[in-house]
């Protein structure tokens, strides 16, 4: 029997926000419930810290430099993609459906292999159409969607976009068809901003004690002109409440998140009485958020705050998965595809680049893989394996070295350490032959070569 696949994605949720990676005040139990039912992966990575491409990557298996997208840029169709995970499982006679957060893929209504969509966009117009005279619409409050203020929700909690993808979830398990298994997205626009959950949840988290910003000894706090970007900087110095507001807001949305899931995971009225204890879940997000951490705002950079992610899997007993595993090995938003073709016995494309997790998932071998390669332009190209890892800033050649099994706060930069100079050359070597081939000419094939300017679309030469 074919199990059911239900993946539930959150947008720009750095890992270390959930209570079972050790937050000091976050409250996640039922995300928290996916990872101790089955495994938590916690060196999870997204390898273009971004929505476009990092979602590319989840819907094809591929990296970045096969599918195209190694930046953000908006608006640029997406000309004869791949067979994408929901084409392989419509294929094997699944029943597949994307509910909420969009693809963020041009044309914005192209299903790429789903059979249903329900978009966040159908969500934007029953809230203009349904909401109270008056209230603005989603971005009435004030704060916008790349921006670091905070407030409550101005309208009504039912008027939220969690609330209402999570209603969307729900009827879909209720309308779909029992003769067949099904693949659902459900995927939430938090904890992205507008950092504007329900009041009861920005409440709770102003009256937490909120952790203080990780700065590493390499940061230097920005100079007074990063004010001028107003609230939509990316380089920040948090301080007070423009830091509390932030956090509050942030951790705020990802409360409201796990609140909902708990009507879909439910026994009384959510996926295990609709699916008879026969649905793999899956928890994951496209990216991370900087949060002020290392005096960064945004997503984009290859820290862990940015580049690490959620990256849970459960399933039916019947399946003899690992109960409570925890798995350190590096892995990406490329594995889930392949793994979740194997657990429906379907045909993994030739195109897919991602590895099976389903040997980790039941605990009998190591993923046979060095590194994971993680780049957004035009800013960095980064290797690490989920121990180490090592950046090359493009623009002006400036790199770094963490050691993350010593130091997972990246708050040591040991670029210049001696003691590391023989681990760090390797690195170096193995992201100049990572490039090698690259149209970018970031390489002469002996070292790398600075200040190339390049674009967020992989130009084909």
């Amino acid at each position: 029997m074919r199990p059911n696949i239900l993946v539930i994605m959150t947008e720009q949720h750095r890992a270390d926000c959930l209570s079972i990676e050790g937050h000091p005040c976050l409250l996640t139990p039922n995300m928290d419930g996916i990872g101790a039912s089955g495994t938590r992966f916690t060196r999870a990575y997204t390898t273009c810290p971004t929505c476009i491409a990092a979602r590319r990557s989840f819907l094809t298996g591929q990296f970045p430099s096969t599918h195209g997208m190694v930046g953000y840029r908006d608006g640029i169709p997406w000309e004869d993609p791949p067979t994408t995970i929901a084409g392989a499982l419509t294929q094997e006679g699944y029943q597949t459906v994307w509910i909420g957060r969009s693809m963020h893929q041009v044309p914005i209504r192209q299903r790429f292999g789903f059979e249903q969509i329900v978009s966040h966009e159908e969500y934007m117009q029953w809230l203009d159409r349904d909401q109270l005279e008056g209230s603005g619409g989603y971005f009435g409050g004030g704060p916008m969607h790349n921006d670091w203020t905070a407030r409550p929700w101005h309208m009504e909690e039912r008027f939220h976009s969690t609330n209402w993808i999570t209603n969307q979830a729900l009827r879909f398990l209720d309308q779909r068809d029992p003769s067949c298994p099904f693949f659902a997205v459900v995927s939430y626009y938090a904890a992205h901003p507008p950092l504007t959950p329900p009041a009861f949840y920005m409440d709770r988290y102003l009256r937490a004690e909120i952790p203080d910003p990780i700065i590493g000894d390499w940061a230097s706090p920005p100079d007074e002109s990063w004010h001028r970007t107003g609230a939509g900087g990316q380089v920040v110095d948090l301080q007070g409440e423009a830091l509390r507001a932030c956090r509050a807001g942030y951790y705020g949305l990802i409360n409201h998140v796990d609140d909902q899931l708990r009507r879909l995971l439910n026994p009384v009225n959510g996926i295990q009485r609709a699916t008879a204890d026969n649905t793999v879940v899956c928890f994951i997000s496209d990216h991370g958020e900087m949060l002020g951490d290392h005096y960064r705002y945004h997503k984009i950079m290859p820290y862990e705050p940015s580049a690490r992610i959620p990256f849970m899997i459960s399933a039916p007993a019947r399946m003899q998965f690992q109960t409570g595993g925890v798995c350190s090995e590096a892995v990406c938003l490329e594995d889930l595809m392949p793994t979740l073709l194997e657990i429906a016995e379907a045909d993994t494309p030739a195109t897919v680049e991602g590895r099976s997790l389903l040997p980790l998932l039941r605990g009998e071998e190591t993923l046979d893989r060095d590194y994971l390669h993680i780049e957004h332009a035009p800013a960095h190209q980064s290797l690490t394996d989920g121990r180490e890892k090592f950046i090359w800033f493009v623009a002006d050649g400036r790199e770094q070295f963490f050691d993350l099994s010593e130091d997972p706060q990246e708050l040591q930069d040991l670029i210049q350490s001696a003691d590391h100079a023989a681990r760090i050359d390797l690195w170096r070597r193995r992201l100049i032959e990572e490039l090698r081939d690259r149209p970018e000419r970031f390489t002469d094939g002996e070292h790398l070569i600075p200040g190339r300017t390049y674009q967020a679309v992989l130009e084909r030469t």
